[in-house]
């Protein structure tokens, strides 16, 4: 697999894993573009040799801002449970180091268990929920936050 930058050439590809991983509220494909265009965000997407997707995920960071936002990561189907996601969320997490941040927000859908466990295993803490958040589903956002210390700073070296 190659973790690589990803850009508007790769919002087709994208939007198959935002539809198929996020099938009740994912984003629209404008929003995603615009997202992929953004100054202020940094997309990655994980392909295999052929070029094929099987993750993706962006952050909102601002250099020398003091926090920034995953907005979201997503694995294929078929290629969860190999520490992809995991994989995927330590490279947002070394570029809101590199870009200067000293904390890292998130929501996650609260009936999202597996996304849920990997971010706590990887420090994040609740600091608040979103009711209702997610629609049509009604389904809560946790919001969660990871302060990005000398120790989670050591561990992504």
């Amino acid at each position: 697999m190659i973790l690589r930058d990803a850009g508007v050439g790769d919002l087709a590809a994208i939007m198959a894993l935002e539809h198929a991983s996020f099938p009740t509220d994912a984003w629209s494909e404008n929003t995603m573009a615009d997202e992929l265009a953004s100054p202020h965000t940094q997309y990655v997407i994980l392909v295999d040799e052929h070029e094929t997707a099987h993750g993706y995920a962006g952050l909102r960071v601002l250099s020398g801002s003091p926090d920034s936002d995953v907005q979201t990561i997503a694995v294929a189907a078929e290629a969860r449970g190999r520490g992809f996601g995991r994989l995927l969320l330590h490279e947002l997490l070394r570029r809101a180091v590199d870009a200067g941040a000293r904390e890292v927000f998130l929501d996650v859908r609260d009936d999202n268990e597996p996304a849920r466990a990997l971010y706590v295993s990887e420090g994040f803490e609740e600091i608040g929920r979103r009711p209702r958040y997610y629609q049509p589903d009604d389904v809560d956002a946790v919001v969660m936050r990871l302060a990005l210390t000398a120790a989670v700073k050591e561990k992504l070296t």
